[in-house]
């Protein structure tokens, strides 16, 4: 994952520091940089957009296998 040289990370590489800390895989070395690099709202916000993802997909998907099994 790259940084850019003004020490603010990248999208990709927030996103992907947020999706390895959701499931628990974030190494330490990882997790030490986000604390030295990065902004704690733009963690914070990110984790609750991926938290709200996360539900409505879950949501979405029990919907669709209840609507199928019942018709």
């Amino acid at each position: 994952m790259t940084e850019k040289g003004n020490g603010k990370r990248g999208f990709w590489a927030l996103v992907g520091s947020v999706l390895a800390a959701a499931i628990g895989v974030q190494s330490d070395r990882n997790r030490q940089r986000d604390f030295e690099s990065g902004n704690i709202k733009t963690f914070v916000i990110a984790g609750i957009v991926f938290t709200a993802l996360f539900v409505t997909g879950l949501v979405l998907l029990v919907r669709f296998v209840l609507s199928s099994m019942a018709g």
